[in-house]
C-alpha cells in the first residue's frame, strides 16, 4: 500500500480544485462503481472533468487501480484535450505503474522533444523489473536517435537482440531509423538485408534515411531494388523520398519515371505533387511545373512558394512575382523566398519594399529575411540600408544569435565599417566557424593583418575548426600584409593538421603573396606540383605569374608562361590581354598581332568594367 502521507497529498493535488473550490463542478448523484468509473473516463471530454471523476476514484478506493490510472493518464497525455504537466504529477504518485503507462510517458516525451526525460523512464523501467515491448521500444530509439546517442542505442538493440523482438517490423523499422540518424547507414542496411519480409515503412525507412543522410545515389538504388522485387509497392513516402533523391541528383528521366508511375499506379496527392513540382522547377523544367501546378486541384502555399522559387532559380523575377501575388495565402517563407530572389538578382530597392509591405500585412519576419537582406546590403556596399536594418533588429527584439550575428559583421566589413564588425562579433554569446570566419575575413579585407592573424589564434583554442573559408580569409590577410612565412605555414597547416585539400582560391592567395615578394621560381614550382590541376585551375595561377613576369621584368620566364597559356584555349579575356601586353614589352609586335587574332577566333571580348553608385539613397 502507498504510505498514508502520500495518498492524502495525491487526494489532495486532485480534489482541492475540481470539489473544494469549485463544488458545482461536481455532478454526481450518487455513488459511482469501479466499472461507472471506467465508463465515465473513456467519455470524457475536459481536463475538469476528468478532475471530478478522479477524485471519486480516490473515495472508491480506485487510485491505484491499474484500469483507472491507464484511461487517467491516457487522457491527460492527449495533445488536444489533456494536460500532461498532471499526467507527469500522477505519475510521480502512482506506485506500481503498468508498462502501458511508461509506454505512454515515454511516446509523450518523446513527441514534446523531452527526449532525455524518454530515456530515464526507460531505465527506470528496466530497473524495476518490467520488460520492454514493441510498443517501448520504437519510441526509445525515436529519442535515442534525436540525440544522436549512437552508444546507447547499440545497448539498447542488444536488448531488444536478447528479448526477441529483432523480427518486430515494427521495432526493426525504428531501429533502422535509429541508426540512420546516428549516421550508422551501414548498420541499417545490415539489419534490412537481413529481414525475412518487409514492409513498404521498411524501405521508406532506408530510402528516406539515405536521403537524408545525402547518399542521393544509393537512395535511387534502393529504389530502383524495390520496383525491381516487385514485392511490395512504393507508396506516396516511397515517391517523395525518392523524388527528393532525384532532386538531388538532377536525374531528370528518373524523376519523369517515378511521375508516370506515380500517376498510373497511385492516387497523385499534392504532397506527391509538391515533390514533382521541385523536381521539375530545380531541373530547370518550368513548362512542365507549370502545367502539374495548373493540373492541382488544391494548392497549398507550398506549391505556390516552389513555384517561387522555381522561376528565381531561373531568373524570371517578374513570373516569380506574378505567383506571388496570385497566392491566396503567404506564410513567411513564401515571403523569404521572394525577397531573396530579389537580393541575389542585385534588385535591392525592391526587396527592401517587399520587406516593408510584409510589415504593413502583419508578417512577422524570420530571421533568415533579415539575414538575406543584410547580405543584399554587403553585396552593394548599402551602408546606411544595413544599419536601418540591425536598427529594426533591436527595435523588434530579434535575437542576434550565430546566423544573424555573422550577416551583420559580413556586412559592416564589407561596407567599411571594421571596429563596428569587432564590436558584433564580440557581442555574440556563441560563436559558430562561420562567425569567426566572417570576422577573419572581414579584417583581411580592411587591411587590419595583425588583428585578422589575432583572431586566428584565439579560434584555434577553442572547439570550433577553421575550414576552407577560414584560410582564404587567414591567407588574403597574410598577402595584405606580405608576411610570406606566416603565409607558407597557413598554407601547409591546411593539409597537414587539418585535413583540407587546398583549393583554387587557396593557391591563388598564396601565388599572390609569393609574387609581390618576387619569389617567381617558388610560384613556378608550386604550379607544376598541384596534385590535380586542370585549365580552371591552373590558368588564373599562369595570369598571375604572368603579371609579376611584368612587373618584374622576367621576361624569359614570361614567355615560358606565355607559350603554355597559347597552348590553352582560354576565353578570359585578361589573360589574352595580358599575354598580349608582355609581347608588347618585349617590343614582339607580330605574337601581339597574333594573339588579338586569336581572340578575335575565340570570340574572345574584354569585359568593360561596371560599378554601382549611391543615388538619393539608391543603389544604382
Amino acid at each position: 500500500m502507498m504510505p498514508l502521507q502520500r495518498q492524502l497529498q495525491s487526494f489532495h493535488f486532485v480534489s482541492r480544485r475540481s470539489i473544494f473550490f469549485n463544488p458545482r463542478l461536481f455532478s454526481f448523484h450518487s455513488p459511482l462503481s469501479k466499472q461507472s468509473c471506467i465508463s465515465l473516463l473513456k467519455n470524457c471530454k475536459s481536463m475538469n472533468h476528468l478532475k471530478q471523476i478522479q477524485a471519486q476514484t480516490f473515495l472508491l478506493g480506485l487510485h491505484q487501480d491499474s484500469h483507472t490510472q491507464n484511461k487517467i493518464i491516457a487522457f491527460c497525455s492527449d495533445p488536444s484535450l489533456g494536460n500532461f504537466q498532471h499526467a507527469e504529477r500522477i505519475f510521480n504518485l502512482i506506485q506500481c505503474p503498468s508498462l502501458f503507462i511508461c509506454n505512454v510517458m515515454i511516446k509523450t516525451f518523446v513527441k514534446k522533444g523531452s527526449h532525455k526525460n524518454a530515456i530515464l523512464l526507460f531505465g527506470k523501467l528496466r530497473e524495476k523489473g518490467m520488460c520492454p515491448d514493441n510498443f517501448t521500444y520504437p519510441f526509445v530509439f525515436k529519442a535515442v536517435g534525436s540525440l544522436g546517442e549512437a552508444f546507447e542505442g547499440e545497448k539498447i538493440h542488444g536488448l531488444v537482440a536478447k528479448s526477441g523482438f529483432e523480427f518486430d517490423a515494427y521495432v526493426t523499422n525504428s531501429l533502422m531509423d535509429m541508426y540512420m540518424q546516428v549516421g550508422r547507414i551501414q548498420y541499417s542496411k545490415k539489419l534490412f538485408d537481413e529481414m525475412p519480409e518487409r514492409d513498404v515503412v521498411a524501405w521508406n525507412v532506408l530510402i528516406s534515411g539515405l536521403v537524408k543522410c545525402g547518399k542521393f545515389e544509393d537512395a535511387v538504388n534502393v529504389f530502383t531494388l524495390m520496383r525491381k522485387e516487385g514485392l511490395v509497392k512504393p507508396n506516396e513516402s516511397t515517391i517523395v523520398s525518392t523524388l527528393s533523391a532525384c532532386t538531388a541528383l538532377r536525374r531528370l528521366e528518373l524523376g519523369k519515371d517515378i511521375d508516370r508511375f506515380a500517376r498510373e499506379e497511385l492516387e497523385l496527392t499534392s504532397i506527391m505533387g509538391n515533390a514533382l513540382l521541385d523536381m521539375y522547377c530545380k531541373c530547370g523544367c518550368l513548362d512542365i511545373a507549370r502545367k502539374i501546378f495548373d493540373e492541382m486541384p488544391s494548392k497549398n502555399v507550398n506549391c505556390w512558394t516552389t513555384m517561387v522559387s522555381g522561376y528565381i532559380n531561373c531568373g524570371q523575377l517578374d513570373e516569380a512575382r506574378h505567383f506571388f501575388e496570385r497566392s491566396p495565402v503567404r506564410d513567411v517563407v513564401l515571403w523569404t523566398a521572394m525577397i531573396n530572389g530579389y537580393v541575389q538578382y542585385n534588385r535591392f530597392r525592391e526587396a527592401v519594399e517587399l520587406f516593408q509591405e510584409m510589415q504593413i500585412q502583419k508578417v512577422k519576419p524570420d530571421k533568415f529575411v533579415v539575414v538575406s537582406l543584410l547580405t543584399g546590403c554587403a553585396q552593394l556596399g548599402a551602408l546606411e540600408q544595413g544599419k536601418w536594418i540591425h536598427g529594426y533588429l533591436n527595435e523588434n527584439r530579434i535575437v542576434v544569435d550565430t546566423v544573424v550575428g555573422t550577416a551583420l559583421i559580413e556586412m559592416y566589413a564589407k561596407c567599411g565599417c571594421i571596429e563596428k564588425a569587432l564590436e558584433i562579433f564580440y557581442g555574440l554569446s556563441e560563436r559558430d566557424t562561420a562567425s569567426w570566419t566572417s570576422i577573419i575575413c572581414g579584417l583581411a579585407v580592411n587591411g587590419e593583418t595583425s588583428k585578422a592573424l589575432e583572431i586566428f589564434m584565439e579560434m584555434k583554442q577553442t572547439k570550433e575548426k577553421p575550414d576552407d573559408v577560414t584560410f582564404i580569409g587567414v591567407l588574403s590577410a597574410c598577402n595584405h600584409g606580405g608576411l610570406v612565412e606566416e603565409g607558407r605555414r597557413v598554407f601547409d597547416s591546411m593539409s597537414k593538421v587539418y585535413q583540407i585539400e587546398p583549393k583554387l582560391e587557396h593557391y591563388a592567395c598564396l601565388v599572390d603573396l609569393l609574387c609581390r615578394a618576387g619569389l617567381l621560381a617558388e610560384v613556378e614550382k608550386l604550379i607544376d606540383d598541384i596534385p590535380s590541376k586542370d585549365n580552371e585551375t591552373i590558368v588564373p595561377l599562369y595570369g598571375s605569374l604572368l603579371s609579376a613576369c611584368r612587373t618584374y621584368g622576367n621576361v624569359e620566364m614570361g614567355e615560358r608562361m606565355a607559350q603554355r597559356l597559347v597552348e590553352i584555349e582560354t576565353s578570359d579575356s585578361s589573360i589574352h590581354t595580358l599575354l598580349a601586353n608582355i609581347y608588347a614589352f618585349a617590343d614582339r609586335w607580330e605574337d601581339v598581332t597574333k594573339v588579338r587574332a586569336k581572340m578575335k577566333n575565340l570570340g574572345v571580348r574584354k569585359v568593360p568594367g561596371c560599378s554601382s553608385i549611391k543615388v538619393n539613397g539608391a543603389i544604382t
